[in-house]
């Protein structure tokens, strides 16, 4: 028998269950558990991925085969999900590991003092209990996604070389290594599809077809969704089946009327799986009625679509609880149930055409035409099909109860204040959608700016946020979960208010064009195409550039800075970002080029943002700006050699860092400084605060001081500042080198 046979015939005997346990709080130990899952099932493992909430301990004496994946919060803690397990993992008469063999995976950040600490505990402590540690634990940073993938591959060998009978045999990692890396392996979960026949499509009965398409031609598309997947699966559904000749209707399961399922001749649900085979949230109190529902579906045809991963033991759980249901309530199933892996999208497509060809069959009286599901395939794919309108289907979501709050200022009187509404509002409609009902009905004075829903100059503050509110649906903002949602909508800070919601844009105006918003481009080559002369630029180039000049509202961006608010002379992050670009870009003149930079340095130009992480926080714009102004900064600082206030602050941290081994962020100041401004600081109270309230929070002194002696006040908030040591100082020099010799 050959190596791969053998290696095969091990592969497929006895017990090959693998347990996954996964302690996260961002989610990343989770989303690395569930691949590492999947990925097991080709070397013959079964896997279960467990979440370490809830898990039961004393069941891991029973277990041959367990995995470790557990990141660290905070100055050294546990995750949340996993305190209860490590508590139960430390008590007396914790089970004996013996016949166990493990590994463990720690996420952490070398940053913080007590890198990966979550996961050292867990390795010490399985060991402490007698397990058998088959690959030594690896110690990942935030870039975990290169070395974990080596450690999966590795640990998988070793844990398929335990025997179905649990003992590990040592001889046989290579060999299954050498197999799978070759291509071979075994895939417990894999079910090979049956190719689809080719068949001759008949002619279309034009007659038969248009008496089908007669009165009622609704269809109803149900959404179950955790993550948005099955949500952007039904808006997708109810696109299609306009080609179809149907009229698709989208509805949130949350706060959705069973009742009204009984008038309902088509219907589809898209469900997907939650944590240990739970319904999603917005589902769960539609399927607890639907299980009391009694036989109300017995003119309705249906047929379900289920998302989930195959790494998880209830796969698919929620979507199969609705098939079957459906049919309990006396539905008929137009089409077989499609059981989707994470990977869905394929299947789902293919899913959706069967589907959409059968239930459109369905005519007005409720009754399933088979005869004409060939005739309906061809019209729906040929040229006879209804063109479908629109990128997204409108999604009908269940109405919010809420009190919505607007600032209201009156020029004339220089009166401000709230006014506060208590209504009742579809949570699909958009914030502009609520300021527009408001205006009609309630008050007439009521002002803001309207347009689009992209119109970059309409932005608001809601609750806090920075939104475009012709984009920003009720139902995003907050759910009504019965004691009603509270919206606060205010002007957007940075800028004087003309009245209640409209700002007065002119700063902004008049900073950007200070800022010589013009383009000037130098000599290049270029290609002849007719009588047209066009440049030369790299894809990739030219991509990175559409990327980061992606701003929405660049009037938002701006006002996404702390510090715009208290320096109405900085010209702020959108135009930093928008002159960083344009320098970057490989068609401007050097001249040009030059003239940016001295803009960017000016006084009130990028050296005034003090933190982007108030950036970094508006979504996709917010991510590309905040690293167009750092990448700004930094070229500003190294143009200037370092000089100033800005520049000796970074250039005495690195400084002190290199030489000394540590950081001290509290000595800063006064090499920064020197004496003069050591003196004028105490005058205007600086250095006491710098002294007493030495933090980043933001908050108020005594709240800053807690942060320090109080946790978890402080967990997150305070970064080890105070003269602590610098791990792998050799290697930390090393960095500084490379990048500038200076340091």
């Amino acid at each position: 028998m050959s190596d791969a046979a053998n290696v095969g015939a091990f592969l497929i005997e006895g017990d090959r269950s693998l347990h996954i346990l996964f302690g996260s709080q961002s989610g990343n130990s989770e989303d690395l558990a569930s691949k590492i899952g999947k990925k097991s099932a080709t070397y013959g493992l079964d896997a279960t991925v467990h979440d370490m909430d809830g898990f039961d301990f004393a069941s891991l004496s029973g277990m041959s085969r367990v995995l470790i994946v557990c990141s660290t919060w905070g100055e050294g803690e546990q995750p949340d999900n996993a305190e209860d397990l490590w508590i139960t993992a430390n008590a007396e008469g914790a089970p004996s590991l013996s016949k166990t063999h493990f590994s463990v995976c720690a996420l952490g950040d070398t940053s913080y003092e007590f890198f990966c600490e979550s996961g050292k505990e867990w390795d010490s402590r399985f060991g402490e209990l007698g397990g058998q540690r088959l690959v030594d634990r690896i110690d990942c940073d935030v870039d975990y996604e290169g070395p974990a993938a080596t450690w999966t591959d590795s640990v998988l060998s070793h844990m398929a070389a335990v025997d179905g009978s649990g003992t590990y045999q040592s001889s046989m990692v290579e060999p299954i290594a050498t197999v799978i890396a070759s291509g071979g392996g075994v895939n417990q979960k894999s079910k090979a599809a049956p190719a689809p026949s080719a068949s001759v499509a008949p002619s279309v009965d034009a007659g038969a077809l248009e008496g089908l398409m007669a009165g009622d031609r609704d269809i109803h598309i149900l959404f179950g969704s955790q993550s948005g997947n099955a949500e952007s699966l039904c808006a997708q559904i109810a696109k299609k089946a306009s080609d179809y000749g149907l009229v698709g209707h989208v509805h949130d399961m949350d706060g959705f009327d069973l009742a009204s399922l009984s008038g309902m001749k088509r219907v589809l649900i898209a469900c997907s799986t939650w944590g240990e085979g739970e319904q999603p949230d917005n589902a769960e109190e539609l399927y607890k009625a639907a299980t009391d529902a009694g036989q109300i579906l017995k003119n309705t045809h249906f047929s379900v679509c289920a998302l989930g991963d195959t790494s998880y033991e209830f796969f698919c759980q929620s979507g199969k609880e609705w098939d079957q249901i459906l049919e309990t309530m006396g539905g008929t199933r137009i089409h077989d149930r499609i059981d989707c892996d994470v990977d869905y999208d394929a299947p789902a497509a293919i899913w959706i055409t069967e589907t959409l060809s059968r239930i459109a069959c369905v005519d007005d009286s409720g009754t399933f035409n088979e005869d004409l599901v060939a005739d309906m395939t061809t019209f729906a794919s040929g040229d006879s099909a209804t063109a479908s309108s629109g990128d997204v289907a409108s999604v009908i979501m269940p109405e919010i109860q809420l009190v919505a709050s607007i600032f209201r200022y009156n020029s004339d009187t220089e009166e401000t204040g709230l006014d506060s509404w208590a209504c009742s509002v579809p949570g699909h409609h958009s914030v502009l959608d609520l300021l527009r009902t408001l205006k009609a009905t309630q008050d007439g004075t009521l002002t803001f700016r309207d347009g689009a829903a992209d119109d970059p100059t309409t932005g608001v503050t809601v609750n806090g946020r920075l939104v475009l509110p012709g984009l920003t649906r009720l139902c995003d903002i907050s759910r009504d979960k019965g004691d009603g949602a509270k919206l606060r909508i205010e002007p957007v800070a940075a800028y004087d208010v003309i009245r209640d919601l409209v700002v007065d844009y002119s700063s902004y105006d008049n900073l950007r064009t200070a800022s010589k918003p013009w383009f000037v481009g130098g000599q290049r080559d270029a290609v002849y195409a007719g009588k047209v002369v066009l440049g030369k630029m790299d894809a990739v180039v030219a991509t990175q550039l559409h990327e980061s000049s992606d701003i929405a509202s660049p009037q938002l961006l701006h006002a996404a800075s702390d510090a715009v608010p208290f320096n109405r002379s900085y010209m702020g992050p959108a135009i930093v970002c928008q002159l960083w670009n344009r320098s970057c870009d490989p068609r401007i003149s050097d001249k040009s080029r030059t003239a940016i930079l001295k803009i960017l340095a000016d006084t009130n130009g990028v050296k005034s943002e003090t933190d982007i992480a108030s950036i970094h926080r508006q979504g996709d714009m917010g991510s590309n700006a905040a690293k167009s102004v750092l990448q700004a900064k930094t070229a500003v600082l190294s143009h200037d050699g370092y000089n100033g206030r800005h520049g000796k602050h970074v250039w005495w941290y690195t400084w002190s860092i290199k030489s000394s081994g540590r950081v001290n962020e509290t000595t800063l100041y006064r090499t920064v400084l020197g004496p003069t401004g050591l003196i004028s600081n105490a005058l205007s109270g600086v250095s006491s605060r710098m002294i007493f309230g030495f933090t980043r929070t933001g908050r108020p002194m005594f709240n800053s001081l807690l942060g320090m002696v109080a946790p978890p006040a402080g967990i997150g908030k305070m970064p080890m500042q105070f003269n602590s040591r610098v791990e792998n100082h050799h290697e930390v020099i090393s960095i500084f080198n490379e990048m500038d010799g200076r340091f």
